[in-house]
């Protein structure tokens, strides 16, 4: 089969760790042996992931640099994914022994610049700070800002994904046999112009949309979308919480769940699952478990 594996944050930084080199290579060396599962299970695989803490740090260096002159997200976008790209493929070489080929592919991905998400930012970036600093960096630096759990952290617009223009380098890289890294932190933010030539915009696009729209475009049979917790949850957080295993695409999109965390996976999964195919949440260590369906929750079409 192929599949498409959305790596959460988590897979590169756990909240309340240190955002250093060392540790999140650390982290992918884990999240490496999971997805090398999936590789000697003999399906093909293309891996997206997150980006949110470091294209926010890396807004930040360049505030310090030129507090006058910030480099825009776009660029600040495709930087992450090189970084991380870099990363993950050297860690998924050592686990495979080097015999599969892996490539890192920086991907456009466009928006529309009326999109409403640029009016009203939501998606989180960056570290987190206590509400006094927030409000403080939000004056100085322009900064639209929100809760994030018991702390603020800055948000910027999310536009909704609407094509992958780089979808045929992906595919040839596949009919090659090549373990293809793409569209990291919801790809690099484009938008087109009337004469069909195209421009970054500042935006960060949402992984897990990004993940089901690229998941679409290359008729993946499955889209499983990684995180730290196993499973979707019923009553998460109470003394009732039970584990959900199976889900059709109604009863997913009937669950309200928060935006902040699974309410984005579900969508995306929902999403995925109306073009006939399987998904799959959970744990980036049950990877394996969840596309054999032993494993996680699964969001498919209600049976015939």
């Amino acid at each position: 089969m192929l599949v498409v594996a959305a790596l959460g944050g988590n897979a590169l930084l756990k909240r309340g760790e240190p955002l250093t080199a060392r540790t999140q290579r650390t982290n992918v060396r884990i999240a490496a042996e999971g997805l090398a599962a999936i590789i000697r299970a003999g399906h093909d695989l293309v891996i997206t992931h997150g980006n949110g803490p470091q294209v926010g740090l890396l807004a930040l260096r360049t505030a310090a640099y030129k507090p006058d002159e910030p480099y825009p997200l776009d660029m600040l976008g495709a930087e992450t994914e090189g970084m991380i790209g870099y990363v993950i493929e050297q860690e998924l070489e050592n686990a495979l022994n080097h015999e599969r080929a892996v490539a890192t592919l920086l991907t456009q991905v466009v928006v529309d610049q009326h999109d409403p998400a640029f009016d009203h930012p939501t998606k989180f970036i960056g570290p987190v700070y206590q509400r006094a600093e927030a409000e403080s960096r939000a004056s100085a630096l322009g900064w639209h800002i929100a809760q994030d759990g018991e702390k603020w952290r800055r948000v910027v617009p999310s536009p909704r994904p609407l094509e992958i223009p780089d979808i045929r380098v992906i595919q040839l890289l596949l009919e090659q046999g090549v373990v293809v890294i793409c569209a990291g932190g919801g790809g690099i933010p484009i938008v087109r112009r009337d004469d069909g030539s195209t421009l970054g915009i500042e935006a960060v696009i949402d992984k897990d949309a990004a993940s089901a729209l690229l998941a679409q475009q290359l008729k993946a049979d499955v889209l499983l979308l990684l995180t730290d917790v196993d499973a979707i949850y019923r009553d998460f957080g109470t003394d009732s919480a039970e584990a959900i295993t199976s889900l059709t695409i109604e009863q997913a999109r009937a669950l309200d769940l928060p935006a902040g965390s699974m309410g984005p996976k579900l969508t995306a999964a929902a999403d995925f699952a109306e073009h006939g195919a399987i998904s799959g949440i959970g744990r980036l260590e049950d990877a394996l478990g969840i596309l054999q369906g032993t494993a996680g929750t699964r969001v498919w079409r209600k049976p015939e």
